[in-house]
């Protein structure tokens, strides 16, 4: 796969099938063969003998020849007039019209990875935008490993996915996909786990190399904070290359997703920075970049509200409304610290229980099953928790800024179609795409 079909969409053309009438329905079947192509046709297409019938019928037929128009990669334009062209049938490339969204179909859409579902249960990526599918996975288990944190437990992730990787357990094997997403949570929960010194909660078997989380709360939320910050920056740099891919630099200038939007988060962050750190000019220059983006933010609404008095009352609420969210958005990311201390203080509790349990007797029974017991709620419930919270925060804070529409996915015409006797008798060989010396006729 090419390295840029990675990151978005394949590129489209819009293409007319021309052909003699008499071959029309040879045509037809040649291309739900390949299924390549994404015919427009006035209803929703089917499979079976009638399939055949009705396509064939929406044939556009003018004196000897008959028409379609529809979508095809580009990519696959040279095999597909080879396919075709036994059958006297050519691929007319079209101008893409404007109004027009082409269909989506992402690189690489055979080998479906778990960190596309993310972005596939969202919506279907705009043809215009870039597919932030593995930027996305690598984010949510960012926020779900410092949610998580602990060596035991993120061993225990770690090991699930190299089993679902290995695809014996033959229950789970339409997981096995996900084998390396899972992996990727277990190993984030034990580096923050290494970080916090916990492992099975506070045990002591591994060092603290950053801080233990409930005696230091407060790093800890700021923590939360910054790599909130972090995925917002991220967030806007894509939303404002899709609204610069959507609609040139002019609409990503007044975006709120786009430059606009861009400069007043960064103008936020210099403004915290030049009251941290008690930097007048630093302050300043904040609060200048802020009312700029915000006038340049305005501007954008009030023209996208229609001009005149009732599209300033508007723009002014929704300036408004950009603000209160941007700070809210912001804020939420502070759940990475909250639920990466409501994990150690559950932890805490088994761990204290356990202790105080022990004893060379029958209570040391007990203790070991408190702390067996202990730790698999924990885990099953921890690991349900940060793993709603992670994909919260990956749709409402940072899908929010990157979409602003949603696209529609790519459906090939390939239905299973039961050819009559006739188009049996009279169909020509069938020929294997490959080389063009491979695509002669006999």
């Amino acid at each position: 796969m090419r390295r840029r079909e990675s990151a978005a969409p394949v590129r489209m053309a819009r293409v007319a099938l021309l052909a003699p009438e008499r071959n029309r329905r040879r045509v037809l079947v040649e291309l739900a063969r390949l299924g390549m192509v994404e015919l427009d046709l006035p209803y929703v297409p089917g499979n079976g003998a009638e399939e055949l019938d009705k396509a064939s019928a929406a044939a556009i037929v003018s004196g000897p020849l008959a028409g379609l128009v529809g979508w095809v990669p580009r990519r696959d334009i040279p095999d597909l007039s080879a396919a075709l062209d036994p059958l006297g049938a050519a691929v007319v490339p079209l101008p893409q019209p404007q109004w027009i969204q082409p269909p989506t179909m992402l690189g690489g859409q055979g080998q479906a990875r778990a960190s596309r579902t993310l972005v596939d249960t969202y919506g279907t990526v705009p043809y215009a935008d870039v597919d932030p599918s593995r930027l996305a996975g690598i984010a949510y288990v960012l926020m779900f490993g410092m949610m998580f944190g602990d060596v035991g437990h993120g061993a225990i992730l770690l090991a699930a996915g190299l089993l679902l990787r290995g695809g014996r357990i033959k229950k789970l094997a339409k997981l096995q996909r996900a084998w390396l997403f899972v992996s990727g949570a277990g190993l984030a929960a034990m580096l923050f786990g290494a970080l916090y010194g916990e492992a099975f909660g506070p045990t002591g078997l591994v060092p603290v190399l950053w801080l233990e989380p409930l005696s230091n709360p407060v790093p800890l939320l700021v923590a939360g904070l910054g790599v909130g910050a972090f995925l917002l920056a991220g967030a806007y740099a894509i939303g404002t290359i899709n609204r610069v891919r959507e609609g040139g630099w002019g609409f990503a200038l007044y975006a709120r997703s786009g430059v606009a939007g861009s400069l007043l988060f960064l103008a936020i962050g210099l403004l915290v920075w030049g009251l941290g750190t008690g930097t007048g000019l630093l302050t300043a220059a904040a609060v200048l970049l802020a009312f700029g983006s915000l006038v340049i933010i305005f501007i954008g609404l009030f023209v996208e509200a229609g001009g005149g008095a009732a599209a300033i009352f508007q723009a002014v609420v929704e300036l408004v409304d950009t603000v209160i969210r941007l700070g809210s958005n912001l804020v939420s990311f502070a759940r990475l610290a909250a639920f990466g201390l409501t994990h150690a203080a559950l932890l805490m509790v088994v761990w204290n229980g356990t202790t105080a349990l022990w004893a060379p007797d029958w209570r040391a029974a007990a203790a070991v099953l408190l702390f067996l017991v202990g730790n698999v709620v924990t885990f099953a419930l921890e690991a349900l928790v940060a793993g709603i919270q992670a994909l919260r925060l990956e749709y409402y804070e940072l899908f929010s800024r990157i979409f602003q529409s949603e696209g529609r996915r790519f459906r090939p015409w390939s239905p299973e179609l039961a050819p009559t006797p006739t188009d049996a008798a009279t169909a020509l060989p069938v020929i294997p795409l490959g080389t063009p010396a491979e695509r002669q006729l006999p």
